[in-house]
């Protein structure tokens, strides 16, 4: 039965009988102050640190190359409404043909759940933009979800939809579907194209802000109790300006009256992409108050790897592998250029701290949103979607120690410090998942990314991993020296930058 508005009784009735339920499982079973992580969750084993090998200031373990490149995981009571095992969903997953939202649909249709797969094939568009493929060669959807079927997977379907622009149609699909989640993926996702030129900007903006708002207006006019789950970034915090730990979304603040409120975590955006990602946040606060709607906004950190459990049963579900200077992640573009033998490119001084998660745990953090969604006028919930943090240089260092790759610094394309601390709160999902994937516990997942090099590099064009979208005049002015082969006068660790690009 689909929860519509008309029967707000009933569903309420429900979710109080599930509350009761998951209240007394947790004071059976679990300690009261840390979520029970779901029997499901992959055990792995610790490799031994390959920072060892370094020597000198890296012979440390990776997360301790600074005491705050860190994550606070002590868990909290969450008001969350645990749903009942077994409980399917019907789930509209918006960028399904993306690099997360295609292993997230397969995923979740794995899990039972009844997926609906909506993309308006737009990322493909921006390969044939910029003269780049996926290293990896993906297919058309329609092949993606027969290959699905003939390996046994459940059904999914698949609508060609632009959520920014196709607003009639997107609640004529709602309706249709009578969905019980929508997951949103349907955003522009790469900082550094939205700072490519003025086009791009103005396209992702947009895009993204306007498929946020048409998203949420939808809801609206469906009628449907539908669970909004957005893919935000750590990036809305901005990087070491909170002055400690990172909570996960809300602030506690004494106002000048002296009470105390939590607020949303002030905004600090670092580029055109992180900037629709705070409008998203305002969006979210507001038809949340103003039109109950129910949304779970996951702050996720730089993913990397590549396949899933699902993606490798056939080759016509291989994931996309982005590796040029706008799209490829920095974790991936090392592995692949480690196997290719090119100089691993490092911007700036890599002094940089990020959150990372790998793709595996971005489709479990997904799923465990689903299972446990905020209550009928909950505030949003927001949660810190990433398993670690850790330096640039370090990662860099860590994977030139494994394969004997050398590192080449560049002149940093971006606008940022050229260091900054990281301590960031993750309590939520590492109380519902366990243990996730660490770089210094990936159990040979750095082979698996390294061996899809290998097979398709071929594919590969060398000249695209060097960046090509600058922030500015003066970081694209500081650029024009960045090459591939390693320069004598190359930019040593460590030294001190403003704005991560000499001055």
């Amino acid at each position: 039965v689909p929860h519509v508005r008309s029967v707000k009784g009933a569903a309420r009735m429900r979710r109080s009988i599930l509350v009761f339920l998951a209240a007394a499982s947790a004071n059976a079973f679990a300690p009261s102050s840390y979520f029970r992580a779901p029997a499901r969750a992959p055990a792995v084993q610790p490799l031994a640190s390959p920072l060892a090998a370094l020597g000198g200031r890296y012979a440390r373990p990776l997360a301790a190359s600074t005491h705050r490149a860190r994550l606070v995981t002590k868990a909290r009571t969450a008001s969350l409404v645990t749903m009942m095992a077994g409980e399917k969903k019907k789930v509209i997953v918006l960028g399904g043909d993306g690099f997360c939202g295609w292993p997230t649909s397969l995923h979740l249709a794995d899990q039972g759940h009844d997926v609906v797969v909506v993309d308006n094939l737009s990322r493909r568009n921006i390969d044939v933009e910029m003269g780049c493929d996926s290293l990896t060669p993906i297919q058309h959807p329609e092949v993606r979800l027969r290959a699905w079927e003939e390996v046994g997977g459940r059904p999914m379907k698949f609508v060609n939809l632009d959520v920014a622009k196709d607003y009639d149609q997107l609640v004529a699909l709602l309706k249709e579907e009578k969905a019980d989640v929508v997951i949103h993926f349907a955003e522009q996702r790469a900082a550094p194209y939205s700072q490519k030129n003025s086009k791009t900007k103005r396209y992702t903006v947009d895009n993204n802000v306007g498929g946020t708002n048409n998203l949420l207006a939808a809801v609206v006019d469906s009628d449907l109790d539908i669970h909004v789950i957005h893919l935000g970034t750590m990036g809305v915090y901005g990087y070491g300006t909170s002055g400690g730990e990172i909570p996960e979304g809300y602030l506690k603040v004494t106002l000048p009256d002296g009470k105390e409120k939590e607020i949303l975590h002030p905004a600090y955006p670092g580029s055109v992409y992180h900037t629709t990602k705070c409008l998203d946040a305002l969006l979210f606060q507001f038809y949340n108050k103003n039109d109950q709607i129910r949304i779970t906004d996951l702050h996720q950190g730089i993913v990397w790897g590549t396949n899933t459990p699902q993606t490798i049963r056939d080759p016509r579900l291989v994931n996309r592998f982005d590796y040029d200077g706008d799209y490829g992640t920095v974790l991936n573009r090392f592995l692949m250029q480690s196997a290719m033998g090119v100089p691993l490119t490092v911007y700036g001084t890599g002094g940089q701290t990020r959150g990372f998660i790998h793709i595996k745990d971005t489709c479990r953090c997904i799923e465990a949103a689903i299972n446990n969604p905020p209550a009928s006028g909950q505030r949003v919930e927001i949660f810190n979607q990433i398993a670690e943090t850790a330096r640039v240089r370090d990662i860099a260092n860590m994977i030139s120690a494994q394969t004997g790759c050398e590192v080449n610094f560049l002149a940093n394309p971006r606008n940022e410090d050229a260091e900054n601390e990281l301590e960031v709160s993750n309590a939520k999902f590492m109380g519902h998942l366990g243990d996730m994937i660490t770089l210094e516990s990936q159990g040979g997942l750095f082979d698996e990314v390294q061996s899809i090099t290998e097979r398709f590099k071929d594919r590969c064009i060398p000249e695209k991993i060097l960046p090509a979208s600058f922030w500015n005049k003066r970081t694209a002015k500081a650029c024009e020296t960045n090459t591939l082969e390693i320069k004598a006068d190359a930019v040593t660790p460590g030294e001190k930058k403003l704005g991560g690009v000499f001055m």
